[in-house]
């Protein structure tokens, strides 16, 4: 809608319909009041928050803490070393805390960038010739730690200095003195290789100490010479493990004929045991057939004696006073089965059976006057 002004001549005013309806309507005031304890809290809150950015520092579980006063009394760098927890950190440049990690750190020389792992610091292969004169590419993780953050603080620098200007430049230094005095074939070797590993960790550690960083591992990865170096290292290899491998089955046939003559000679000795049992055995059953053979002849003779004695003493015992008698009635015993017998009685052959003296010559248990 158009006012006066534009009757008048003066230039029109656009007045929006809400505008003029909201003059028109006096909304009702809002009786809610926030409390004055809040509003306390609020203040005190921001404040905190506020003195938190500007007064307090932490440090991690993972960092160093030095802190550095610019102005002031004791100014410069301060001896005490930070560990974790909340400091105060006066801010607009008074005091400043620098943090160094205390965590390990791991320096990776390769030319794979690809096969590291994340977030640790990368720099080319170390570049090294051999005693022979050949060039290898050697890809080495070197893993350090700061043993003393204030010494590195004071003497390299802060922040990441301690890689540019500490362990970076004597790391390839101390691979070439120690890993160079290899040749080309004894790369391959790995226990001496090894060895020079732990040599150049050695010197590492000797260039440091003074710089407050300790060298805990130097790892050699991987090497790669030159495509026509790796070329003829390989032929070589393979000729010589083909010479290792008939010099291996030439020991192996010298020693497979060694384990079968053994093999031989254990089962003929063997043999000859188990023929020395079965003899053995031959023999202990024989003595032992004789001995029973022997007691048997012996328990034999026994008995016979016994039984010749056993006769002996019956023949005695009928030789003595009444054994005719019994010899008679034994007679008689005969006689009582026979009902007749016809014998002469007269003449010198004559029997009478009622004249027992006569019976007792006649069957030769008496002799003729023997009147016993």
């Amino acid at each position: 809608m158009e006012t006066q002004d534009n009757l008048e001549g003066n230039p029109p005013r656009r007045i929006h319909p809400t505008s003029e309806f909201m003059k028109k309507v006096r909304l009702p005031k809002s009786k809610f009041k926030i409390p004055l304890t809040i509003k306390i809290l609020m203040v005190l809150v921001i404040l905190a928050g506020l003195a938190y950015g500007s007064f307090l520092e932490y440090i991690r579980p993972y960092e160093y803490g030095i802190k550095v006063n610019k102005i002031g009394f004791h100014r410069g760098v301060q001896t005490k070393i930070y560990e974790t927890g909340l400091y105060l950190v006066l801010p607009f440049g008074i005091q400043e805390m620098y943090k160094l990690p205390r965590a390990l750190q791991v320096l990776e020389l390769t030319n794979s960038a690809q096969t590291t792992a994340y977030d640790i610091r990368i720099e080319k292969a170390a570049h090294i010739q051999t005693s022979d004169g050949f060039f290898v590419d050697v890809a080495v993780s070197i893993i350090y730690r700061i043993s003393d953050p204030y010494k590195v603080f004071t003497d390299i620098g802060p922040g990441r200095l301690f890689e540019d200007n500490g362990i970076i430049p004597k790391t390839e230094p101390a691979l070439k003195n120690n890993l160079g005095k290899l040749t080309t074939e004894e790369f391959f070797n790995s226990p001496l290789r090894v060895e020079k590993a732990l040599a150049a960790k050695q010197e590492l550690n000797e260039e440091l100490k003074d710089k407050g960083i300790v060298v805990e591992h130097v790892l050699v990865r991987y090497f790669k010479y030159s495509n026509e170096i790796q070329k003829n290292i390989e032929e070589k290899k393979l000729k010589d493990q083909l010479v290792f491998k008939n010099q291996a089955e030439a020991r192996a046939a010298i020693e497979g004929a060694k384990l079968t003559k053994i093999e031989q000679e254990g089962k003929v000795h063997v043999a000859v045991e188990i023929e020395k049992g079965k003899a053995y055995v031959t023999r202990k059953e024989a003595e032992k057939d004789l001995y029973y053979r022997k007691k048997i002849a012996e328990a034999d003779l026994l008995v016979k004696l016994a039984e010749a004695e056993q006769i002996r003493l019956k023949n005695e015992a009928l030789q003595g006073k009444g054994a005719e008698r019994m010899v008679g009635l034994k007679m008689a015993e005969v006689y009582k089965g026979i009902d007749v017998v016809i014998l002469p009685s007269d003449g010198p052959s004559g029997v009478n059976p009622l004249d027992l003296n006569n019976a007792l010559e006649l069957f030769d248990v008496r002799k003729k006057g023997d009147n016993r």
